[in-house]
């Protein structure tokens, strides 16, 4: 039997739960199209399955930030995901802040250790700094998903390298999470 990927990519194409934005690109614009590289390769090996929170570039899920982050964790858990995987590009006030991080609900944890592989192999084939994995239990799409999950910031896009290098070249990002997944699942 398969195994089951649902990919979220964070954030609508507009408010409400919109992404960050950073050197003229929007967070939602850039993870879309890394999501939907991401589900083709899985899609493209018959072991695993991928769903999409957003299937199309307008796809608007919700009328609130809490309602959009319930029904894209009702959705993976309705489906009977076994890992959840959200996509997400970091922010901050200096534009030097640089590199890939990701987040689990605990440690240790299947979806820490996912996270760990998903970082070492998109940071081989994307040249970001691996800024490692952290805990956080206020992240709903953690708290709530009934199969292990990880968000995953992908770079900063307040950084004109991270920013321009996810948006120039999505298949990077998504080929590294492709063989960190490979990686975990063995």
């Amino acid at each position: 039997m398969a195994i089951k990927i649902y990919i979220d990519q964070g954030h609508n194409p507009q408010n409400p739960n919109a992404g960050a934005e950073g050197n003229g690109l929007r967070e939602q614009d850039i993870v879309y199209p890394i999501g939907i590289e991401l589900a083709a390769l899985l899609n493209g090996n018959p072991d695993y399955e991928a769903r999409l929170s957003r299937p199309t570039p307008t796809t608007q899920i919700g009328t609130s930030n809490s309602t959009s982050l319930r029904l894209r964790v009702q959705d993976a858990n309705a489906w009977g995901a076994d890992y959840f995987i959200s996509l997400h590009t970091n922010a901050a006030e200096s534009s030097a802040a640089t590199g890939s991080e990701g987040f689990a609900f605990s440690r240790p944890s299947a979806a820490f250790s996912l996270g760990q592989d998903i970082l070492e192999n998109m940071t081989e084939l994307t040249g970001l700094r691996n800024r490692g994995m952290a805990v956080r239990t206020n992240l709903y799409v953690l708290r709530k998903t009934a199969m292990p999950a990880v968000l995953i910031e992908l770079g900063f896009i307040t950084n004109p390298n991270d920013a321009f290098l996810m948006r120039d070249n999505p298949a990077l990002f998504a080929e590294g999470i492709y063989r960190g997944i490979l990686e975990y699942t063995g």
